[in-house]
């Protein structure tokens, strides 16, 4: 009998010492989830552009004022900050974006987004959240609620930025420049997630080091001489130049760039002409570029100026017809994730919901402007893991190669609400409890 009040005994402390906080953590997302869940469907259908996000700001701001957090609205335009202080320690920084994208939704689904507005073009589109913000804000406004509730876990303070414009790479820039970190506890450490579109729910996907790649917009156009299509020899063909162009770019990455070194130029659009028997006077091209490193990033702009020079004097065109190259002010600069930061989160990640649901993946060469919160001087750790949404069987199927899953900026993209906010708020709170933990 002693013998086994003893083992009970143990058994106790062992939960005490070892599962309370697991079991806290489990027990608060139980009790919100009902109300997340309902959260996340009102952020689903009623989904907002970038620069546009003003009804969400203001949905974000009254749930963070409702649980305690100091917030305030208006920060580099649709921004909100809450800062939520719980004695002497870090700060953490915890980010979510707010915006969709000009997609009208094919989910099929019964709460399917049913908005259109008007773009910054003028046109008429319809809007969804086809990259999953919707989940992130859920998410960012479940992980605060349980971490005000769990406030006799942790010492420190949380700044919690819901961000404008990461589809348009403007949000976080311009949180910046308006006194982000002056105005407001410049965190020790930053912390972000995306829902991924092949991992399954459950899952966290991560890469220490980079994680997601610099991205720039130029716009090239190339000049020529325009004149008749039946006489050629009398005009300099732009068309053709090009053409020739878009192919010499090519080698860019094949010939130029070390080959262990990740890199991309993609012509996406060309428009030039009127008519078939018209030679024009210009053609505009749109390239998007893709690298890592910064020196990488430079040599890209460097030689596309370069061979676009080259190519117009080969042509016999004059100076004032070289090619002219805008690098758009749209920068998005590569997510480097902290090694040790890394390392700290993920071991905790592990403890909370197995070695085998934390994944480390390959990263990707897609852009996150998450990546302007560590670039600062001075510069400070961050990590972004991505969170598995699809419903395990389609993510198995998938895996297999027996069906395609609907991509991020899909029209047919869309999350497993549960368990995705329950695995979304356990992983977030986790990695931020690991850092303010007493």
């Amino acid at each position: 009998m002693k013998k086994l009040l003893l083992i009970a005994l143990l058994v106790y402390v062992s939960t005490v010492l070892f599962g309370q906080k697991n079991e806290k953590l489990a027990q608060q997302i139980n009790t919100d989830l009902a109300y997340l869940k309902d959260l996340y469907l009102y952020c689903h259908q009623h989904p907002e552009l970038s620069f546009q996000e003003f009804e969400s700001a203001k949905r974000m701001a009254a749930e963070l004022r409702k649980i305690g957090f100091e917030v305030t609205e208006k920060v580099g335009g649709n921004g909100i900050v809450g800062v939520y202080k719980n004695g002497e320690g870090p700060t953490v920084l915890v980010r979510a974006d707010m915006d969709a994208l000009p997609l009208a939704e094919e989910t099929g689904l019964p709460y399917a987004s049913k908005v259109t507005t008007t773009d910054a073009a003028g046109n008429t589109v319809g809007v969804m959240h086809a990259c999953g913000h919707d989940m992130h804000m859920t998410v960012w406004v479940g992980t605060a609620r349980t971490l005000v509730n769990m406030k006799d876990r942790w010492k420190g303070t949380l700044v919690f930025v819901g961000q404008p414009a990461e589809e348009r790479s403007g949000g976080s820039k311009q949180m910046l420049a308006d006194g982000l970190y002056e105005r407001f506890p410049r965190p020790d450490y930053a912390l972000a997630l995306h829902v991924s579109a092949t991992l399954p729910v459950g899952a966290i996907g991560y890469s220490s080091g980079y994680a997601l790649a610099n991205v720039d917009m130029l716009d090239l156009t190339v000049y020529g001489e325009g004149g008749h299509g039946a006489y050629p020899h009398t005009a300099k063909d732009p068309v053709v130049l090009a053409a020739r162009l878009i192919l010499d770019l090519q080698t860019i990455v094949s010939r130029e760039i070390s080959p262990l070194e990740p890199a991309v130029v993609t012509v996406g659009s060309i428009h030039g002409g009127t008519k078939g028997n018209i030679i024009p006077d210009e053609v505009k091209l749109e390239i998007t570029l893709r690298s890592y490193t910064d020196e990488v990033r430079e040599a890209l702009i460097e030689k596309i100026r370069r061979i676009s020079k080259g190519l117009a004097i080969s042509a016999g065109l004059p100076e004032d017809k070289y090619p002219k190259i805008v690098v758009r002010d749209e920068f998005t600069p590569a997510v480097y994730n902290d090694p040790a930061l890394t390392a700290r989160l993920t071991t905790a990640l592990k403890k909370e919901i197995g070695d085998n649901n934390v994944r480390e993946i390959i990263k990707v060469m897609g852009g996150e402007d998450f990546a302007q919160y560590g670039r600062t001087n001075p510069k400070g750790p961050l990590f972004l893991y991505w969170l598995g949404v699809v419903e395990p069987e389609k993510a198995a199927a998938a895996g297999r190669g027996e069906i395609n899953l609907p991509a991020l900026h899909s029209s047919k993209f869309a999350p497993l609400p549960e368990p995705s906010i329950r695995s979304g708020v356990t992983t977030m709170t986790t990695g931020v409890l690991e850092l303010l933990g007493r």
